[in-house]
């Protein structure tokens, strides 16, 4: 008489973060965003399968997001994933703001500055990991220019110009970043932009960029944007300045002026070029922006000077 085979004890769940009540997830997916892929949604549904909470999975479908998005909202879920373009993850946090669940943008983008800043590595499958397992409610502050929300930076003049070539470059897409750099030189230093801090003076910069708290580093305080103006003296300098990391150099540069605004008015004699959260675009010759100081909340791992206080 053989003996029985041994029971084999099922598998146990990874452990979800004690900071959040998770019962109900959902993940909207975007397969077509360029750091997504056409497995994604089942690769999320995969590893959702393996947590204890009900977890619905939504692929986007072009002419239908923004509905998608608005049924994900509805349904009140405890975490909201993105998993899509910058631009969606930005229109999900914009339509969710301080009283929608809670966000968490995977990196699915080009620029992906938003999930870079939140969680510090551009993998989507470690980020839903992190998030899960570790993460923490937290207010996300930002600002809204002519409609358009952001949480990390917004760049307004000519260097503007330079970021769809900076990123074409820096992912070795060559063709593309010469395309966006010949762009930018017929572009580039045509006017300079004026712009008003809470107010005051009116000033003169090449351009203007503000910085979000999360990402500021000379704000302990979500008290305003940080706003830094560059004052290049000549087109070299600001080809030196454009070509820099927006978060690290530029405020360590002499022809850059960096102070707090809550409100800030920029005009032009031509339509303003800008770079909102990595994004492109174009503004009209006056545009205000307004610091956003509790836009959404996020889910994601605390900072470590943080996480004592939960």
């Amino acid at each position: 008489m053989t003996d029985a085979p041994a029971p084999i004890d099922p598998p146990v769940a990874p452990r979800l973060t004690p900071h959040v009540s998770m019962k109900r997830v959902t993940i909207l997916v975007n397969p077509l965003s360029g750091g997504v892929g056409p497995q994604a949604a089942a690769e999320a549904e995969a590893i959702l399968s393996v947590y204890d909470f009900e977890a619905t999975v939504t692929t986007l479908e072009g002419p239908r997001i923004a509905d998608q998005i608005g049924e994900a909202l509805a349904a009140k879920p405890d975490v909201l994933f993105v998993l899509a373009g910058d631009g969606t993850a930005r229109s999900v946090a914009a339509r969710a703001g301080a009283k929608g669940p809670l966000i968490a943008p995977l990196p699915g983008g080009t620029m992906n500055m938003l999930p870079k800043a939140l969680y510090g590595t551009a993998d989507w499958k470690l980020t839903l990991r992190l998030a899960l397992e570790d993460g923490a409610p937290q207010v996300v502050s930002g600002g809204e220019v002519e409609g358009e929300a952001f949480y990390c930076a917004a760049i307004l003049g000519a260097p503007a110009l330079w970021a769809p070539a900076r990123e074409a470059m820096r992912t070795g897409k060559l063709k593309l970043a010469w395309l966006y750099g010949r762009r930018a030189l017929k572009r580039a230093f045509s006017g300079h932009i004026r712009f008003s801090l809470d107010g005051g003076d009116r000033r003169r910069a090449e351009a203007l960029v503000l910085i979000s708290p999360m990402i500021s580093k000379v704000m302990d305080e979500p008290v305003g944007l940080e706003a830094a103006a560059m004052t290049p003296s000549d087109a070299a300098q600001a080809f030196a300045l454009a070509a820099r990391a927006v978060f690290d150099d530029w405020r360590h540069d002499p022809n850059v002026m960096t102070q707090p605004a809550r409100r800030i008015t920029v005009s032009a004699r031509s339509k303003i070029p800008a770079v909102i959260d990595g994004e492109p675009m174009l503004l009209g010759r006056n545009a205000t922006v307004v610091f956003l100081p509790r836009a959404f909340m996020a889910l994601a791992p605390l900072p470590p000077a943080a996480e004592g206080s939960i």
